[in-house]
C-alpha cells in the first residue's frame, strides 16, 4: 500500500464510521422513520428490512452517481436528478420485493406496506441526493468523489441496520414490561427512539 493512498483510506473509513454512528441517518437526520417505527418491533423483520434498505441504498448510489455525472450533467439536465433517482430506486425495490416474496413469503407479508414504501424512503433518496449535491470539490478527482459517495452509502446502510436492530431488541423486551397503559405501543417506541437519539449525540465528535 502506497503512502499516498493512506490518507484517502483513512478518510474513507472515517466517513463510513461517521455515517454509521455520529451522523446516523435515523437518529440524527430522522430519515426512514416510518419503516423504523412500523417494522422495528420484531428483531427478524427489523434486520431483514435493514438489509433490504441497505441493498437499495448501496446499489442506487452505485448506479445514480454515474448517471448524474456522465448522463444528466453532460446533457445539461441535472434538474432531472430527483425523478431519475426515484425511478432507479423504485426498480431496485421491485427486485428486492420479488426476491423476498419468492424465498420468504412469510417475511414478505410481515413487511406489508413498508416494503414498497422503500421507494419513497427518504433515507434512500436522501443519501443518493446528498452524494451528487455535494459535488466534486476543488482538487478532488472524479474517482475520489465516487469513493466518498460510496463510503457515505455504506456508512448510512450500516447505521440503519444497527439502529433498527437495537430498537427492535428493546421493543421486544418492552412488550413484556409493565409499562403504564398510556405509554404502550407507539408511544413507548417514540420515547425509546428519543433516548437512543440522545445517546448517539455523544458520538457526534467522531467526524470532527
Amino acid at each position: 500500500m502506497s503512502t499516498a493512498m493512506t490518507p484517502y483510506i483513512v478518510t474513507f473509513l472515517l466517513a463510513i464510521l461517521t455515517g454509521t454512528l455520529a451522523d446516523n441517518v435515523i437518529l440524527s437526520r430522522f430519515y426512514g422513520i416510518c419503516s423504523f417505527i412500523g417494522v422495528g418491533n420484531k428483531v427478524k423483520s427489523a434486520v431483514s428490512m435493514g438489509v433490504a434498505v441497505s441493498f437499495v441504498i448501496i446499489l442506487s448510489s452505485l448506479i445514480c452517481w454515474p448517471i448524474y455525472y456522465f448522463i444528466l450533467t453532460p446533457l445539461n439536465i441535472p434538474f432531472m436528478d430527483t425523478l431519475t433517482y426515484i425511478l432507479v430506486i423504485a426498480s431496485l425495490v421491485q427486485v428486492v420485493g420479488l426476491f423476498i416474496k419468492k424465498y420468504s413469503p412469510t417475511l414478505y407479508k410481515s413487511f406489508g406496506i413498508y416494503l414498497p414504501l422503500i421507494t419513497t424512503n427518504c433515507a434512500v433518496l436522501g443519501v443518493v441526493q446528498s452524494n451528487t449535491d455535494t459535488g466534486i470539490s476543488l482538487g478532488q478527482s472524479m474517482g475520489a468523489n465516487f469513493g466518498m459517495s460510496m463510503a457515505n452509502a455504506i456508512g448510512t446502510s450500516l447505521g440503519f441496520v444497527l439502529v433498527i436492530f437495537i430498537f427492535a431488541c428493546i421493543r421486544e423486551r418492552l412488550e413484556d414490561a409493565d409499562s403504564p397503559k398510556p405509554f404502550r405501543g407507539v408511544a413507548i417506541a417514540l420515547v425509546t427512539a428519543a433516548i437512543m437519539a440522545m445517546a448517539f449525540m455523544g458520538l457526534m465528535g467522531i467526524g470532527s
